[in-house]
């Protein structure tokens, strides 16, 4: 048993797996690290916003069966495994989720400073925002 979604466009052509961590504190988290990084998003240049994201997401995990690159019809025919659904990205903020059974809920327990500085702490170390991590939280999202 995993913790599984997958994170996507509203297109669905393209998306990544997330066997762990598919909570909706660790998506937004992941997301947020792209967009504060400054990555093209997967809404706006798709082969380099996925990517990006997918490196982010390896990192952090390590090993080799955490995350996946999945597309097409195989997005909806995986939905009715994943424990957390797929999230509908624009730009780097979620715009929908599609839940995996009716009456799910999030747990919303996690800090997003603490998992910023935790994904940062794995990224390689030329690449890492160090001391930027621990700034004050700026909203990513506009008006």
């Amino acid at each position: 048993m995993g913790n599984r979604a997958i994170i996507t466009t509203a297109d669905k052509e393209i998306g990544i797996y997330l066997h762990w961590n598919g909570g909706r504190d660790s998506v937004e988290a992941f997301l947020a690290y792209c967009a504060l990084r400054g990555f093209r998003s997967p809404t706006t240049d798709p082969p380099y916003g996925f990517a990006r994201l997918a490196q982010v997401v390896g990192n952090f995990f390590g090993g080799g069966l955490s995350v996946g690159v999945v597309g097409g019809d195989h997005i909806d025919g995986m939905a009715a495994s994943l424990d957390n659904g797929i999230y509908i990205l624009d730009g780097w903020d979620i715009k929908e989720r599609i839940f995996p059974y009716e009456g799910y809920r999030d747990e919303h327990c996690l800090d997003l400073a603490a998992w910023l500085r935790a994904i940062d702490s794995r990224q390689p170390a030329s690449e890492q925002l160090g001391e930027q991590i621990y700034a004050g939280m700026v909203s990513t999202k506009s008006d």
